[in-house]
């Protein structure tokens, strides 16, 4: 089943563990937060008051950074999900390294 997110809505699959250098894994309530995440689904994005539509900021397959507690979990063929709004997204992880 696919889901197609509205507005600015971003689908991600929350990464649950975390390994430490010497190979430790920390469970979710150990790590720092926010929490990370890849984006799977987003929305075409939200509209603007003067009728132009805003797109949304992420692509599928980014890894992002978003508030703990935001969105609304879901199961969909036995993957845990989360549907987050954009503003709940606070940075996508570069993969790149970044010029300053």
């Amino acid at each position: 089943m696919d889901i197609r997110p509205l507005g600015d809505k971003v689908v991600v699959e929350v990464i649950e563990e975390e390994k430490t250098a010497s190979g430790i894994v920390l469970p979710d309530v150990a790590k720092d937060k926010p929490q990370r995440a890849r984006v799977v689904a987003f929305g075409p994005g939200r509209w603007l008051d003067n009728g132009q539509r805003v797109p949304v900021e992420v692509a599928v397959g980014d890894m992002v950074l978003f508030d703990p507690g935001a969105g609304t979990r879901i199961k969909i063929e036995d993957r845990q999900l989360l549907v987050l709004a954009e503003r709940d997204i606070v940075a996508v992880l570069a993969t790149q390294p970044v010029s300053v």
